[in-house]
């Protein structure tokens, strides 16, 4: 990576009111196949038969032990931004694929049923209904490209931050991803990383919208800028002070160590080096350091980071790391593999009628849910419980649960999102990033030990059907 940072040092912490995303419509963010789904449903006169659909993962990606659910807050504010506007509407009649009655239902589109989900931050497990629409069939099934197209990518990269933060064991991490996926994508990636517990951004539009903290000082080029080392390190020392971070690998890591000293003094904030057998290099560097006299300068280090070379980096003299690639695109599981199904739709009677796909290797559990996670006595996970049949917020109660043993006690997991079409308080802007990024550092303390393993196999907790 060419950006540089001293960890430690980054912008302000968390405003008290965030600067929005431009407002534009998110209705188009869509396939095809929604609208003409729900224009077939006007036409049949099924379009408003109440209906409950689920996202849930039938397995987690890369058979890792826990998931992160990120991307709620950005999804709820999409939703209230998914109107077809005069434009849409234009475009689609353009298209000429959907009757002008439908059209003229799009028109009035708003959501206006209940959104239940697993708050953003928290750990989830296979089949966990990490958000439950329960709306008419024509409203709910709207919403699925848009919410799995977010839940995906950023439970993703929350997911992968999540690791690397167990691994980095206290040292902080800043998340330097944004010329590694799309222009928007890095500000949704910085966002979901900064709740997974990394510490900065290099991201402005990610500091600007959701108040993370943002660090950076200087790449390669600007070394390469100037006719010597020495004279690139006096420009930033120049403009920056003594304070900043110095890169150091451009030629020579010794001598670039020496030279960074030798112009900063003994007080300089930290160097930072993105190239060369890191474990080896870092010890170098400390004690290099250390015999400058330079034993307050910090190390941090780049170069293709991902949880596995944090974790070997961890118990090394490294104060700081900086991740890009590997962060923003999952570590190697860009998407959590989350899909949007009807689980359950109203009879002619007006109960709930439990529905599910069958199909060879997706089979999906109908019906109504609500969810308990098992918790021993210390409160640690031993267990997801999906009750079919009751909904979100139903029965059983928290408490002693009846089979967990001693002191077991159900925690409810899922919480109300929207109600009547409106959002609840709480959930969005930089107040929802703050509770999120608390929240996932509570449920990761309430795994078992083995949520942390780096290798593949099953997850930490089973997930049961009651």
């Amino acid at each position: 990576m060419d950006t540089s940072a001293a960890l430690p040092a980054a912008s302000t912490a968390l405003p008290a009111t965030s600067t929005a995303l431009p407002a534009t419509s998110t209705a188009l963010l869509t396939d095809r196949y929604e609208l003409t789904m729900v224009d077939a449903a006007l036409a049949a006169g099924t379009a408003d038969r109440r209906s409950v659909f689920e996202v849930f993962a039938r397995r987690l990606s890369g058979a890792r032990r826990y998931g992160v659910v990120a991307g709620t807050g950005r999804l709820l504010e999409a939703i209230e931004s998914f109107r077809f506007g005069d434009r849409e509407l234009e475009w689609l009649r353009a298209q000429g694929f959907l009757r002008p009655q439908t059209l003229d239902w799009l028109a009035d589109y708003r959501f206006s049923g209940d959104i239940w989900g697993y708050p953003e931050g928290e750990a989830f497990f296979p089949g966990s209904p990490i958000l439950t629409v329960e709306s008419s069939f024509a409203e709910g099934v709207l919403l699925e490209t848009l919410a799995l197209s977010i839940l995906n990518t950023d439970s993703a990269v929350a997911t992968a931050a999540s690791r690397m933060v167990h691994a980095a064991a206290g040292k902080p991490l800043a998340e330097m991803g944004s010329r590694r996926t799309g222009e928007r994508s890095a500000v949704a990636a910085a966002r979901a990383a900064y709740i997974a517990g990394f510490d900065s951004t290099s991201n402005l539009e990610a500091g600007r919208s959701y108040g993370i903290p943002t660090m950076g000082t200087a790449a390669h080029s600007f070394t390469l800028l100037h006719d010597s080392e020495r004279e690139a390190f006096a420009a930033q020392i120049a403009a920056l002070g003594t304070g900043t971070t110095l890169l150091v690998d451009t030629y020579d890591i010794e001598q670039g160590v020496r030279t960074a000293i030798e112009v900063a003094g003994t007080g300089l904030g930290a160097v930072r080096i993105d190239s060369g057998d890191l474990p080896v290099v870092v010890v170098q560097v400390r004690e290099l350091l250390d015999e400058l006299g330079a034993t307050n300068t910090r190390i941090t280090v780049t170069n293709d980071l991902d949880e596995y070379t944090v974790a070997a980096l961890a118990a090394s003299p490294v104060d700081g790391f900086g991740v890009g690639t590997s962060v923003v695109t999952g570590s190697g599981s860009p998407s959590m593999g989350m899909v949007y199904k009807l689980v359950a739709r109203a009879g002619d009677d007006g109960e709930w009628v439990p529905v599910a796909k069958r199909s060879a290797g997706k089979v999906s559990v109908g019906g109504r849910k609500s969810v308990r996670r098992l918790e021993d006595a210390a409160g640690i996970a031993l267990a997801e419980l999906l009750f079919s049949g009751d909904g979100p917020g139903g029965e059983p109660e928290g408490g002693e649960f009846e089979g967990g043993g001693a002191g077991t006690r159900a925690r409810e997991v899922l919480v109300p999102l929207v109600e009547g079409g409106a959002t609840r308080p709480g959930h969005t802007g930089t107040e929802g990033i703050a509770a999120a990024r608390e929240r996932h550092r509570r449920s990761i303390a309430g795994l078992p030990p083995m949520a942390m393993s780096l290798t593949r196999g099953d997850p930490a907790i089973p997930t049961e059907y009651r």
